[in-house]
């Protein structure tokens, strides 16, 4: 641990079983961690295996599957109460009615024949056992076709689902309800037993029942457990791990089974964290309405971009929830997530991350790799270049930034042959500014190597530093914004400082990148640049693209370049995504607003938004074919006393006046959620949101209540 609450994880690997020279780890479990007021709280113990118990059935992207039930496709057609209780008053009146005119034989005894035809002659005598038991029988089956003919009509099955005992059913605690087979008990690993491991099996059952699992543990087996499937690691050596450690094996290098603080709803079975619920409106799909909204690896995979003014809730109602998600499983070994944001952002405290790179704080002990951690000096050219003036290549999808790439390169190879290392800042920004020195320096140190085609790359650099339109001038102004002060002891290349690069998102590593804001903002934007860069190049070289790995970037602005939406594009058959908030889609150049919401599949608009934004939004969501009713009613006036009298009986049941109702359907196309509708009927603390996961299904555009 240092002293910053951060922690060295150099040398660290994704190996889920731990390697035998590793310490025990203590069997108790550690303390466990502070929640905020209201917070949900962890599983533990009988909760635990209630939680785990607890059905998750399939549901359409983004629904919330803990405990879900699913509702019907279409909205049932609801009568009014009022209505219904009097239509059925009214059934059983007629109902009687008829029973009262049939007993007291005012419509004759016709009813009786059959009862006639069925009796013997000899119960024909009065008062006989048998004539009564007959008799009343059929009096019961006349009565009852009687009241299931008025039932029907007045829809008494209605009344009793919706206010009877069907109706007061409360839904029972999974705590208190009878436990699964144990071949099909979660808590009893019945993957395990059926591979053999059955003494694996019935420790990792006990630890949870006596309360030693959390959800943490249990995803993080679960997931040594495919890496054992897919012959990453032998079973011998899984079953060692657990039956030495029971709950606490196969642990993340940094020995954490936990967060902290925990301020979100997390269900790690599925990887989803809950942001939400879906608001019950018009707008919104039936069966998506009153259900939880939650977000997991499979829709961040597809990148996700949440718009909204200052005070909207991007930080607070989606950034930190899904930092939380994602620190939980980079711990289960499922996920590495790297957050930048400027200091002080609420990203969470240092304590739930294994690196925090400060940058331009002297406290800090991790440094930033300017170059990603590469060796090759194109990749390192391309990486920085879009970097520093990516912002200012032709805004068009198609434009890119070859010349500044070829400029760097022609400097940093040279320069990594003679001094095996890339330049640091201040050499840089002397070799772009063209110094003679330096220069004269390096094309001596490569005639004494001999290596001639390098001398011809600094040759070609000399002579375009004289010529109008060069880009080294601009490059080298860039870099100076890196050379300040402020970053003397950052960016450092000679190996005396411990620089984090993102190549180590192989292994399940939480990173947070805290930006200078004050005095430096066009350098924070140039760092977040460099960090989207890098994470787009080195994310596609990974090994293991079932380990998911996200790029969480608090504050975008400035930095959705042509590079960078292509980039986005690449992540998805990576295995990895990108979480972009901004402010405004003025932020973005106007020819690349198009192609970044193309680029995401998750796409949030919070309320406050403006019209211009809206309309933006508005046009990747598209239109939709509705049905439209158009419905003219003429009040019917009667002419005779009679159906004046039925007006009146209408009037009672109905609570409306007779009506003739003349109702024209026509299929129109409208947008799914209006400019005018995104910046003036989204309510505070609600955002419209639009999911697409990795598989290509997709959810509408939904408003959901983030404060729920």
């Amino acid at each position: 641990m240092d002293s910053d609450g951060t922690r060295d994880t150099r040398g660290t690997h994704a190996n889920p079983v731990p390697r035998p020279a590793m310490p025990p780890d203590p069997p108790a479990v550690p303390p466990r961690p502070t929640r905020a007021p209201g917070a949900p709280a962890q599983p533990d113990g009988s909760a635990f295996l209630a939680w785990l118990r607890t059905a998750r059935p399939e549901a359409a992207p983004g629904v919330w599957r803990f405990g879900h039930q699913p509702r019907p496709e279409e909205e049932p057609e609801q009568i009014p109460a009022r209505q219904l209780l009097t239509g059925a008053l009214i059934a059983f009146l007629v109902g009687w009615l008829i029973w009262s005119l049939l007993w007291n034989g005012y419509l004759g005894g016709w009813w009786l024949l059959p009862l006639y035809a069925m009796i013997p002659d000899s119960w024909a005598q009065p008062h006989s056992f048998g004539a009564v038991v007959a008799v009343y029988a059929y009096y019961v089956i006349i009565a009852l076709i009687i009241m299931i003919g008025v039932g029907r009509l007045g829809r008494w099955s209605e009344i009793w689902r919706r206010y009877g005992p069907p109706a007061w059913r409360r839904t029972p605690d999974p705590a208190s309800q009878r436990p699964p087979a144990p071949e099909q008990d979660p808590a009893e690993w019945p993957a395990l037993r059926a591979a053999g491991a059955v003494d694996a099996a019935d420790r990792l059952a006990a630890d949870a029942r006596t309360g030693l699992m959390r959800d943490v543990d249990h995803a993080r087996i679960a997931r040594a457990w495919q890496g054992v499937r897919s012959g990453r690691h032998s079973l011998a050596t899984f079953t060692g791990a657990v039956l030495k450690d029971g709950a606490a094996a196969c642990l993340h290098p940094s020995g954490e089974r936990d967060l902290p603080t925990r301020l979100a709803r997390h269900d790690l079975l599925t990887g989803q964290v809950r942001l939400g619920t879906t608001a019950d409106d018009a707008r919104n799909p039936y069966a998506y309405r009153g259900t939880g909204l939650a977000l997991g690896p499979d829709l961040l995979g597809t990148s996700l971009l949440a718009v909204g003014p200052a005070g909207s809730g991007k930080t607070g109602t989606v950034v930190r929830p899904l930092v939380e998600s994602l620190c939980l499983q980079a711990l289960a070994g499922r996920a590495a997530v790297v957050v930048v944001g400027a200091a002080g952002a609420g990203l969470g405290p240092a304590e739930a991350y294994d690196v925090v790179v400060r940058i331009g704080n002297p406290e800090s002990v991790y440094d930033l790799d300017l170059y990603g951690g590469t060796t090759d000096p194109d990749e390192a050219a391309a990486v920085l270049a879009e970097a520093l003036v990516g912002d200012l290549a032709d805004p068009h999808p198609g434009s890119d930034s070859r010349r500044s790439t070829t400029v760097l390169a022609q400097l940093l190879g040279p320069f990594r042959a003679v001094h095996d290392r890339f330049p640091s800042v201040p050499e840089l920004r002397q070799l772009l500014d063209g110094a003679p020195g330096p220069l004269a320096a390096l094309r001596t140190a490569l005639q004494d190597a001999g290596q001639e085609s390098l001398l011809r790359e600094l040759d070609a650099r000399e002579r375009q530093m004289g010529h109008p339109g060069d880009v080294g001038g601009v490059l080298a102004d860039r870099v100076a914004l890196l050379d300040r002060p402020a970053f003397a002891g950052f960016f450092d290349t000679s190996g005396q400082s411990r620089p984090f690069s993102l190549k180590a998102l192989d292994h399940p590593v939480r990173v947070r990148i805290d930006l200078p804001e004050r005095g430096h903002a066009d350098a924070s934007r140039m760092l977040a640049r460099l960090v989207l860069a890098q994470f787009t190049a080195s994310v596609p070289a990974r090994e293991d693209r079932s380990l998911f790995a996200c790029l969480i970037l608090d504050d975008a602005t400035g930095v959705v370049t042509p590079e960078a939406v292509r980039g986005i594009q690449r992540l998805r058959s990576a295995g990895a995504g990108a979480v972009l908030t901004l402010r405004t889609l003025d932020d973005v150049p106007r020819p690349l607003r198009g192609p970044l919401l193309g680029a995401t599949g998750c796409r949030v608009a919070l309320s406050g938004l403006t019209p211009w934004d809206g309309q933006d939004f508005a046009e990747v969501w598209g239109k939709e074919w509705t049905e439209t009713r158009d419905v003219t009613d003429r009040q019917i006036i009667a002419e005779t006393p009679a159906g004046k009298a039925v007006h009146m009986l209408r009037r009672v049941i109905t609570g409306k006046a007779p009506t003739a109702r003349a109702v024209t359907v026509r299929q129109v196309e409208r947008e799914r959620w209006s400019a005018s509708e995104l910046a003036h009927g989204v309510p505070p603390g609600h955002a419209v949101l639009s999911l697409t996961n990795v598989k290509g299904e997709h959810a509408p555009p939904l408003l959901v209540d983030l404060r729920d």
